[in-house]
């Protein structure tokens, strides 16, 4: 009698039977944008992905705001190559034949060793998929009109623009330090209006950029985005025509490669009086211009000189507690010993105002030993456990309504490309191509506001983890420091109140806060 026995498939094979899907994209150059737009790219194709059960996710690989025309370009998809050749992708999901390739000949070269190496790729935008296609010709029709599409909608958007420039009605989406800007329309702030005026005085009164911006670093005003004032940023402001009211459009190109140029005369430039309300008389504004001139001919300065900035580990990072003015170094001299001390600014200037005295350096840097020491001894109970509790932390929905944004944005793009084309063509009454730009205008301005909160609020958090991440893996091996050094407080300090001669709280990048005494 014959025996039969049914032999179950093992759960070896099924798993090895998973086509393992990478994802292909590019991201803005910004450095906070380009964080949490890889990462919600990265949540969009994990989702994807992991979708479909019949795949495994193989990696997000991406470029930085790369035009796409030449493959040369992009390191991340040449990786993205040599992995398929070493056999570590089977699939490869990407966004559009544009986002892939808006060189024709590269597509399909890309496309055919790909094919070659039996891995298809899928675009969603054109939902298409070469691993399906019988032939090249759709595919080669498609990348044409990508091709094509980036050239045109370049010169259309350069076109339409060009029309908003001569009739004044395009609006500038970004306002100088000293303004904010909604729906194109400039409306001075206040505060920043203040030293915008501090800046043009106190260069008419001889001072130059690089003395003006440390005077504002001292003074720790803020800048837009938080950095450090230079001597550069200073004579940005100097020579930016906007704080007379006026602008000046076309400042910048971009050429037929898409790359961005200074316009030194080769395209026409566009001068409107009267844009907004003025912080600077024309008047003062000429005066400076002839002095900044006439300073950079005398030292010959041609970029800004940052030989002087942040010369000591803690310049810029203490802050008085007692009246929130920053700290100044200083050389204290007893006898024959010379020995550097940190002291309230305001003290120094108006001792009645703060009496809080000044702090040897040398205890400041024991402090800060001291708190590096017991971070590295409590690394598992403290580091660690808090990196667990910030690595649990989902923003999963903020990420998806970020990426909803993104799809909407690039809608009103479109809109607005195919309005510029078809008024370019001379179908479209002016008032009414106006009018429809303007609207989609206020709707890009709009989701762009919701994306900014939303980018900051993760960022935010993301760069927190990445600086308790770097932190937790500096104390796994660094062991009990017995001397100084002035590249951890770059690197993991954000600042330092000091209370009083006995104690001071170090604020660290990754959001935590440690109280130390100085010992004498």
């Amino acid at each position: 009698m014959k025996v039969i026995t049914k032999i179950e498939p093992s759960d070896a094979l099924a798993a090895k039977k998973k086509k393992r899907v990478a994802a292909y994209c590019r991201v803005s150059t910004g450095m906070d944008d380009q964080l949490v737009s890889l990462e919600t790219q990265k949540s969009h194709y994990e989702d994807y992905i992991s979708a479909n059960p019949e795949w495994e996710y193989a990696g997000l690989y991406y470029d930085e705001g790369i035009t796409g025309t030449k493959k040369e370009l992009r390191p991340a998809l040449m990786q993205m190559i040599a992995d398929c050749e070493d056999g570590r992708i089977d699939y490869i999901v990407t966004k559009s034949l544009s986002r892939f390739a808006r060189n024709t000949t590269d597509c399909l070269e890309l496309v055919r060793k790909l094919l070659d190496l039996g891995i298809p790729v899928y675009f969603e935008k054109e939902n298409l998929d070469t691993g399906s296609m019988e032939s090249e010709l759709l595919l080669s029709i498609m990348s044409s009109l990508a091709e094509s599409e980036s050239v045109s909608i370049s010169e259309n958007s350069k076109w339409g623009v060009r029309h908003r420039f001569e009739n004044g009605t395009f609006k500038i989406g970004y306002a100088p330090y000293g303004y904010s800007v909604k729906d194109g329309v400039f409306s001075i702030r206040k505060e920043e209006a203040e030293w915008v005026r501090y800046i043009f005085s106190e260069t008419l009164r001889g001072k130059g950029s690089a003395a003006i911006a440390r005077d504002l670093n001292e003074k720790q005003v803020p800048t837009r985005r938080n950095g450090t004032w230079t001597a550069s940023t200073i004579r940005g402001i100097l020579r930016n025509e906007k704080y007379t009211g006026d602008c000046l459009f076309q400042k910048t190109y971009s050429d037929f490669r898409f790359k961005r140029h200074a316009n030194r005369g080769e395209r026409d430039q566009f001068y409107m009086e009267g844009h907004h309300e003025a912080i600077i008389s024309r008047e003062d504004f000429d005066a400076v211009g002839l002095l900044v001139e006439q300073h950079a001919k005398e030292k010959n300065i041609k970029k800004a000189d940052k030989k002087y900035q942040n010369r000591y580990p803690f310049t810029g990072k203490i802050v008085c507690g007692n009246c929130g003015s920053p700290f100044k170094r200083k050389v204290n001299y007893t006898g024959n010993l010379r020995y550097p001390s940190w002291v309230c600014r305001e003290h120094i200037d108006h001792k009645e105002n703060c009496t809080l005295k000044a702090i040897r350096e040398e205890d400041i840097e024991r402090a800060f030993m001291t708190v590096m020491n017991k971070l590295a001894y409590g690394r598992k109970e403290v580091l660690q456990t808090l990196l667990d509790a910030l690595r649990g932390e989902t923003h999963k929905a903020s990420l998806r309504r970020i990426n909803d944004i993104d799809a909407r944005l690039e809608q009103n793009t479109e809109r607005r490309q195919t309005l510029t084309s078809i008024m370019a063509k001379g179908y479209l009454e002016p008032a009414l191509y106006t009018k429809e730009c303007n609207e989609l205008a206020v709707e890009a301005d709009s989701l762009a506001a919701e994306k900014d909160r939303l980018v900051q609020e993760v960022n935010g958090n993301m760069k927190k983890t990445d600086a308790l991440g770097e932190l937790l893996r500096f104390t796994n091996h660094c062991g009990m420091l017995t001397e100084f050094d002035g590249t951890l407080v770059e690197r993991f300090l954000d600042h330092i109140t000091v209370h009083s001669r006995d104690e001071a709280t170090f604020h660290l990048k990754c959001g935590l806060e440690v109280k130390e005494r100085f010992s004498r």
